[in-house]
C-alpha cells in the first residue's frame, strides 16, 4: 500500500507539473496484465500467484504462531545454524519502528498481505476474460481466490484487530484521499470475510479428485473449516465486548469495537464448527489411527503414541482437512530431532555425536512439558494420586513397567513418569524411549541420554536442547541417518494447517460457550480416545480433586481450553488461541525453563534452571502497524499501547 501510495503521488505531481509528455503513458502493469489472461494456461499461473502468498505455515523464519509463543525456546541470540528472527516476540521485543512479522507492509517475515489481496482483486476483475477458460473452471478458480481473499483479510484481522476491508482494487486516479484508507470496525471486517467464504462455498469441490496435481488447493471443506475458525474469533474474549478495546476509535470517532459482549457470536460458532464437521465427514475425514507397515513392531502403547504423531507426519492422512503444499515441513524435523541412542552400539548403529545434520535446537520448556495430562487424563497439579509436589526433585529408576516410554533401568525425573501417551508422544527427553528413525521394533529402540558428555547433550555453542526437552512430535518416525549414519534423510510432510481433531474441539468449546456442557463431551472425548485417555466426565469422577469440574460451564472451558493447547501442540494455535482467549498474559509471563544441563549427574541435572523470562503486556494482544505507515497515511490509527 506505501508503494502505491507513493507512485499515485508522484503521478499527480507529474500532471500538476505540467509536463504534457507523461500524460498519454499508460500505466507500466496494463499490458503485464492483459497479457496475464490472455489464455487459461497464463491465466492459471496467475492464480497459482495468489496461492503463493498463503503464509509459510511451520516455518521457524516466517509463522509467528509456531515460534514467536512459549512453546520453544532456543538459543539466544542467532548461531549460524539458526536464526531467532519471530522469536523476538516470544522474548517481548516486539517493535513498532521495524515489526516482526510486518503482514501489512512486509518485513522480518512477514509477507505483504494488502498486496496479496491486490492481487487476488485483479484475478477476480479479469478472470472472465479469459477466452478458453470452461465456465466450470471460472466458476471454481474465482471461488478459490475469493476464499484465499478471504483468509488474507482474516489473517490480517487475527493480527490486527480491525482493518481496512479492500472490496476492490483502486484506479490509478483515484484522489489521494480515497488511497488513504481507515480501519474499519472488527465486526464489519468480519461480516466481510464470511461474506466471502459464503460466495465461495458453491463452487468449490468437495474434494480433491485429481490427487496428483491438485492437492493443497481449496476445497468445500476448508471453506467451511476457515468459516469456523473466524467465527471462533470473533466471538472469544478478544474481540467480543472486550472493555479495554471500548474507546479505540477512527479520528472521525468510529468505535472500532462493539460496546458489548453477544452471546448470538457463539452460536453462529457453533453451527459453523457443526457444519465444517458435517463437510469433512462427508467426504471421509476422520480421526487417523496409525497403520503399521510389515516391518514395523510396536505394543498397543507405542501404538497410541504413534496414532498422535502419524496424524501430523502421515501426508494427507484421513484428518488433514487443509495441509500446506507451500508448506513442506523438512527443515523443522532436524530442528526438532534429537540426537538420540540405541544403547546397543555393538551392533545398531547410532548416528555420529557430531552429525550436523541434527539440529537438536527446537526446546520445548519446562511448562509446555507439565502441561500434558496424567496417566488418569487430567492435569497433574488435579490428579490426587499424582505426586506433584515432587515432580521436578524426585528421580526414579525406569522399571520394567515403563519400559514402551522410558529406557528401563535408567533414571529419569518424577516429571516424566505416569503420564498421558501424548506426553511420550509429542516430547524427546531425557531417558525417552524415541522409535521409529530405522528402528521399528519395541525390543531395540532409540531413546536419548541427555546429560553433560552423554551422546545427546549439548554439542558445541548451537546444536542442543536448552530445556532438556524435544519436539518428537514434529518428527516423521520413517526419517532414518543414512546408510552410514552420517546423514539425515527426511520424509517431509504438508504442515498441518487445519486437522478435524480441531474442528471437534472448537465445536466442543463453542457448545459450552452457547448453552453449557452438556452437548460437549462427545467432541472432546473422541479426541481423548484416540490419544488414549477415558472420557472427560469419567476421568474427572474418578482422579480429580475436584470431580464436577467438568459439570458447569466455567470448569469444562478450562477443559476444552487445555485439551486444545495439548492435542494442538506445536502446531502454531497456542499462540493465537491464548489470545482470543485474553489469557496470554497469564501464560506468556511465565520463566522459561529448562534442566541444569551442566551436569552429569541426574541428581544435579535435574535443577530447574531460568532462562529467561518474557513479558508480554496488553498491548501485545494486537501487532503494532509500523510507524512510517501511520506516517504514510494519517488516516489510519495505531493500535492501543503502540
Amino acid at each position: 500500500m506505501k508503494k502505491y501510495l507513493n507512485i499515485l503521488i508522484f503521478t499527480l505531481l507529474l500532471l500538476n507539473s505540467g509536463c504534457k509528455k507523461y500524460l498519454n503513458v499508460a500505466p507500466d502493469n496494463i499490458g503485464t496484465i492483459d497479457y496475464a489472461f490472455r489464455m487459461r494456461t497464463e491465466a492459471e499461473k496467475y492464480l497459482f500467484t495468489c496461492y503463493n502468498n498463503l503464509p509459510s505455515f511451520g516455518n521457524t523464519d516466517s509463522d509467528p504462531g509456531f515460534l514467536g509463543g512459549d512453546e520453544f525456546a532456543v538459543q539466544y541470540p542467532s548461531s549460524i545454524y539458526f536464526g531467532v528472527g519471530l522469536y523476538r516476540i516470544a522474548r517481548g521485543e516486539q517493535s513498532v519502528s521495524n515489526p516482526q512479522a510486518n503482514y501489512w507492509d512486509s518485513g522480518n517475515g512477514g509477507k505483504p498481505y494488502f498486496q496479496a489481496i491486490r492481487e487476488c482483486n485483479l484475478f477476480l476483475e479479469n478472470v472472465g476474460k479469459v477466452p478458453d477458460l470452461s465456465d466450470a473452471e471460472e466458476a471454481r478458480w474465482t471461488a478459490e481466490v475469493k476464499l484465499l481473499k478471504a483468509y488474507y483479510h482474516f489473517y490480517l484481522m487475527r493480527m490486527y484487530g480491525p482493518v481496512p476491508i479492500i472490496r476492490v482494487n483502486l484506479p490509478i486516479s483515484a484522489p489521494i484521499e480515497a488511497v488513504r484508507v481507515s480501519r474499519a470496525p472488527i465486526d464489519s471486517v468480519s461480516n466481510y470475510i464470511i461474506s466471502l467464504i459464503d460466495e465461495s462455498v458453491p463452487s468449490l469441490p468437495a474434494q480433491i479428485m485429481n490427487t496428483t496435481s491438485e492437492l493443497g488447493r481449496l476445497t468445500k471443506p476448508i471453506a467451511l473449516a476457515i468459516k469456523a475458525q473466524v467465527l471462533m474469533t470473533i466471538a472469544s474474549p478478544l474481540f467480543n465486548g472486550n472493555p479495554s478495546y471500548a474507546n479505540f476509535k477512527n479520528k472521525d470517532g468510529l468505535a472500532l469495537f462493539p460496546p458489548a459482549y453477544s452471546q448470538e457470536k457463539w452460536k453462529k460458532a457453533a453451527d459453523a464448527c457443526r457444519l465444517a464437521i458435517e463437510s469433512a465427514e462427508s467426504v471421509g475425514a476422520k480421526l487417523h489411527y496409525y497403520i503399521p507397515l510389515s516391518n514395523e513392531t510396536a505394543s498397543d502403547s507405542t501404538k497410541i503414541t504413534l496414532n498422535v504423531r502419524t496424524a501430523i507426519t502421515e501426508k494427507w492422512n484421513s484428518e488433514i482437512i487443509w495441509g500446506g503444499t507451500n508448506a513442506m515441513v523438512h527443515g523443522t524435523q532436524a530442528l526438532a530431532q534429537a540426537r538420540i541412542t540405541s544403547g546397543d552400539e555393538g551392533s545398531i548403529p547410532t548416528p555420529p555425536a557430531n552429525n550436523e545434520s541434527i539440529r537438536s535446537i527446537l526446546s520445548p520448556p519446562i511448562h509446555i512439558a507439565e502441561m500434558f495430562y496424567s496417566n488418569n487424563g487430567v492435569p497433574i497439579e488435579e490428579d490426587k494420586n499424582y505426586d506433584y509436589s515432587n515432580r521436578l526433585t524426585k528421580i526414579r529408576t525406569v522399571t520394567d513397567a515403563y519400559r514402551f516410554y522410558l529406557k528401563k533401568d535408567y533414571q529419569t525425573v518424577q516429571l516424566n513418569f505416569d503420564r498421558e501417551p501424548r506426553f511420550y508422544a509429542d516430547l524427546g527427553f531425557d531417558g525417552g524411549i524415541w522409535y521409529g528413525q530405522g528402528l521399528f521394533n519395541d525390543t531395540k529402540t532409540w531413546f536419548i541420554k541427555a546429560k553433560a558428555g552423554q551422546f545427546g547433550a549439548r554439542l558445541g555453542a548451537s546444536l542442543y536442547s536448552v530445556t532438556g526437552y524435544w519436539a518428537k512430535k514434529l518428527v516423521n518416525y520413517r526419517n532414518d541417518f543414512g546408510s552410514n549414519s552420517t546423514g539425515y534423510n527426511v520424509t517431509a510432510y504438508p504442515f498441518p494447517i487445519i486437522r478435524l481433531s480441531e474442528l471437534y474441539l472448537l465445536y466442543a468449546e463453542a457448545l459450552n460457550e452457547q448453552n453449557g456442557p452438556a452437548e460437549s463431551y462427545k467432541w472432546i472425548d473422541l479426541v481423548r480416545k484416540r490419544a488414549g485417555l477415558k472420557g472427560v466426565q469419567e476421568s474427572w469422577a474418578t482422579a480429580a480433586k475436584n470431580p464436577s469440574k467438568p459439570n458447569s460451564k466455567e470448569g469444562f472451558r478450562e477443559i476444552v481450553q487445555r485439551e486444545q493447547m495439548i492435542e494442538l501442540v506445536f502446531e502454531g494455535k497456542r499462540f493465537w488461541s491464548l489470545r482470543r482467549w485474553k489469557k496470554a498474559e497469564q501464560y506468556l509471563n511465565i520463566p522459561i525453563r529448562g534442566w541444569d544441563l551442566d551436569q552429569s549427574e541426574a541428581i544435579d541435572y535435574y535443577r530447574v534452571k531460568s532462562i529467561f523470562t518474557p513479558t508480554f503486556i496488553s498491548r501485545d494482544y494486537l501487532w503494532p502497524i509500523a510507524e512510517g505507515t501511520i506516517v504514510s497515511n494519517p488516516n489510519l490509527v495505531q493500535n492501543p499501547g503502540w
